[in-house]
């Protein structure tokens, strides 16, 4: 492929044509290896984001990430494996919901293979504040599994080169806006995942990433969208602020269709500002410790519960998602979600279990 093939690919993109899956993948893989200018390899990912991926492309990206540029581990482990994740790019930014989920739902017996990135288009991302309390987010990729093997949780750095060892570390630290990879490069998950719970940014998307999600193996899984209490498109989470609509991919192979209340959990509606990320990876990882040391409830603690609820649900560990809002609040507020949390930090950590404790203890003092 010579460069002014590769010129001519933007500008099919920048006229809004879209590309096939083999195209795609030819020319991410292009990117990937570093084959091209940063300048076109930059005008590539923001051509493609701003005409709007398609299912093909998203899966083709996914592709070279995982073939190409994933390490891949197997964990032995009897429990159901999972991971949940949000995909950015959405309205309002939200506190760390989904690193608290995880936690919770790996107290109730979901084995949690989470795969996040430092922030791009937030404040605080998932790997910054796992970072902050003690998790070290810069191991490789056995020890993780270890962790997973041993507590039931651990976290894959995208960013890291001990897991995307060939080009996708250099690409997401070089870029300051969301773009394609978003999703495409958060399903490369190092582990073979067959649950998982994804939000995305904008819900004409759901159907398209339960089909990606579905293709490549999931077996059961969540896709969802949370609306602000006005009706309008929020989060990449599930709402306590109005309805979720979601995608949900059955057992039995089928996708449907549905949508949630707050109320449809006993739940108070919340308000913007109750959920919104305060700034600071400091100030977030304390956030983050307050909630998962289930001393009260909150608005924080009630969204957490809800995306909980669903890993529970996608895993058959809970019948229905009311059932898994249940069995994850117990698991909160009887403290065995704070055990885990130690757990996990005296894992990934490489800390015993007792200098796990006072380290999140600290985080706890001064909130």
């Amino acid at each position: 492929m010579t460069t002014k093939n590769f010129g001519k690919a933007i500008d099919r993109l920048i006229g809004k044509e879209h590309l096939t899956r083999a195209e795609t993948y030819d020319y991410f893989s292009a990117v990937m290896a570093n084959r091209e200018t940063e300048m076109n390899q930059g005008a590539f990912l923001a051509a493609l984001t701003a005409k709007g991926a398609t299912a093909e492309e998203i899966a083709a990206i996914w592709q070279v990430v995982y073939e190409e540029d994933t390490v891949k581990v197997v964990p032995e482990i009897d429990l159901p494996l999972a991971e949940n994740s949000g995909t950015g790019m959405d309205k309002i930014k939200t506190f760390n919901i989904s690193t608290a989920a995880s936690v919770v739902a790996a107290s109730c017996g979901v084995a949690m293979a989470r795969h996040g990135a430092r922030a791009i288009t937030s404040t605080c991302g998932t790997v910054d504040v796992a970072e902050a309390i003690g998790i070290n987010v810069e191991t490789d990729c056995d020890n993780i599994g270890k962790s997973i093997e041993a507590c039931g949780i651990g976290l894959f750095n995208g960013m890291s080169a001990k897991v995307h060892p060939s080009g996708l570390g250099r690409i997401l630290s070089n870029i300051s806006f969301g773009s394609v990879l978003n999703i495409a490069a958060s399903l490369a998950n190092p582990v073979k995942i067959e649950y998982g719970v994804r939000g995305v940014n904008d819900p004409e998307m759901l159907q398209d990433v339960a089909g990606i999600m579905q293709g490549i193996g999931y077996r059961r899984g969540v896709v969802l969208h949370g609306f602000q209490d006005d009706g309008t498109p929020g989060i990449d989470e599930a709402s306590t602020l109005g309805k979720t609509e979601y995608a949900e991919i059955k057992a039995d192979g089928k996708i449907s269709f549905d949508t949630f209340y707050p109320e449809d959990f006993g739940l108070k509606r919340a308000c913007t500002r109750d959920i919104m990320a305060v700034g600071s990876v400091e100030a977030e990882a304390k956030r983050l410790v307050q909630v998962l040391s289930g001393e009260k409830e909150s608005p924080e603690s009630d969204i957490v519960l809800l995306n909980a609820a669903l890993l529970l649900y996608v895993t058959g560990i809970s019948d229905t998602m009311q059932k898994g809002y249940e069995r994850a609040a117990k698991a909160l507020y009887e403290g065995d979600s704070y055990q885990k949390l130690a757990q996990w930090v005296s894992c990934q950590g490489e800390a015993d279990l007792e200098m796990a404790f006072q380290r999140l203890n600290r985080f706890r003092e001064v909130v």
